[in-house]
Order: structure tokens, then sequence, then C-alpha cells
């Protein structure tokens, strides 16, 4: 089934993906955006924005991909990015700088395989300060969902940069060697993304959007397994850096060939 994947990396390009199952809801008010003031934009050095989630009063959880430069391939010098918690309408809940980033050790960005590619494309940031507003409330993380499962998305995306979206029920269509495939409806800024389950009635951070793709003619949206990729990363932190800790840890498989091609953007 991957073998018909065309993979277009979220963050870069502007083509725009159907919205499938639940509709976009924007959130722009702050009635609308009670609880979701965690998930913020990422501005990037002027190059453009993605998207994070608040997983710790200082530590932002997004994708890799969004540091990297995509004219040269260079990484970008984290502390140009600045965190916009909440941000809606020209204001945020919390604005911070951004310190130092960590990339998942076995993320490459001139990697032309898509499996290998988005299964570690996770990066944490850790902020000048902590965030603590009673109003922005850190995500914690959750084990991998199954297939069929009810997630949902809330991101920020062209066309919607001011305010952020919430897709609240879209679907895992399939789970493949550490990649998610899910019916969530993602544009240009969406990438890092969070993806959330919503079993026990409280939203948990299961994923990162990594890229939009078509597989057999529809829309979808790819993103990694979270728990194994992260349980690599949070070691990589300072043992100053406040870090939270995934309800249970997994390891993903070796990097096997998807059979998937990257399209050029």
């Amino acid at each position: 089934m991957l073998r018909h994947l065309i993979i277009f990396v979220a963050v870069f390009l502007a083509g725009v993906a159907a919205a499938q199952d639940s509709r976009l809801e924007r959130l722009d008010t702050g009635d609308d955006g009670r609880g979701w003031e965690a998930v913020g934009r990422l501005d990037i050095n002027g190059l453009g924005f993605c998207t994070g989630a608040l997983i710790a009063p200082r530590i932002v959880l997004t994708a890799a991909h969004c540091l990297f430069d995509k004219a040269s391939g260079a990484k970008i010098d984290p502390t140009g990015i600045e965190f916009l918690a909440g941000w809606r309408n020209g204001r945020a809940s919390a604005y911070r700088q951004v310190r130092r980033a960590v990339i998942h050790p076995s993320y490459d960005f001139s990697e032309t395989d898509p499996g290998n590619r988005v299964r570690n494309d996770i990066a944490l940031l850790e902020l000048h300060h902590p965030i603590r507003n009673t109003s922005v409330i850190p995500f914690e993380t959750d084990i991998r969902p199954r297939k069929g499962q009810r997630i949902g998305v809330v991101s920020y995306a062209r066309g919607r940069s001011d305010a952020p979206s919430l897709q609240e029920v879209c679907d895992v269509m399939l789970r493949r060697q550490g990649v998610l495939i899910t019916s969530c409806d993602v544009d240009f800024g969406a990438s890092g993304a969070p993806i959330f389950s919503f079993e026990g009635g409280a939203p948990r951070v299961v994923s990162v959007v990594s890229a939009m793709a078509e597989m057999d003619g529809r829309k979808v949206s790819l993103g990694t397994q979270l728990e194994g990729p992260l349980a690599e990363l949070l070691p990589m932190l300072d043992e100053n850096s406040v870090t939270p800790q995934p309800r249970r840890m997994f390891t993903t498989g070796g990097r096997r060939d998807t059979g998937a091609k990257f399209a050029k953007p």
C-alpha cells in the first residue's frame, strides 16, 4: 500500500489537502480556543512558520524538518525561533524565544526514502523561560493510536495562520514501520502540529504531523509513531531541563525501505 504513497513535506508545499472526516473548526475566540492554548505557532527566523505543542513548561514538541532551511539544507539557528502559545488574531497567551533545539539523532533532512524520513521527524525546543501560565497547560503524551482510532489535530496553516484550527475527528488509516497514515487535514505550516488521542476524555499527543501525501488518490497526512522516537530524544536534554515522561515507552523497528517516493517541491 505504501508503494502508492507520494509525499509532500507540509512545511514547504502550498498544495491544499481536501477536508476529510470532521471539518476544520477555526478557533477564533477565547471560548473556542480554551484548552488548546498550549498549541502555538513557531515563527522561524523569518523563513516561515510551523506548529508546535508545549509538553512541559519549557519544552515544545515539533517536526525536525522545521529546523532546516529548504533551499540550502542547512540547519537553522534555533535561537531565532519564537513560540507563540495560543496565537490568535494578533495576540498570544505567551511569547517565548527558543534557547536550543534537539533533533532526533536518526533524522536526516537529506533522506529520500519517505518512511525513514518521517519515522524520526521530531524535535524538542527548549525555551529560554518556562511558561507558567494557568491558561497554558502542557499536554501529556501517550502510546501510539490503534488503526481506526479516533484522533484529531490542532494546527496553523496557509490561509489560517492567524488562529489555530481544530479537526476533532479523523482516523488512523494505516500504521507501517513507525509511520502513521491518517485522514487528518493538513497544509503548509501544519508541520509539527500535534495529533491527539481523546481516550479517557483528555487530549494526549500521540503523533506529530510530518507531511501531507496522496495514497490511492486520497489526500492523507503522515506522522511519526511518537513514543519510541520521543523516548530516544528526551535523554538528549540537559539534566536541568524540565522534561515530560510519556505514559509508556516503546522503541521503533529498524529502518526499512517503504518503496514510497518524495515528490520534489
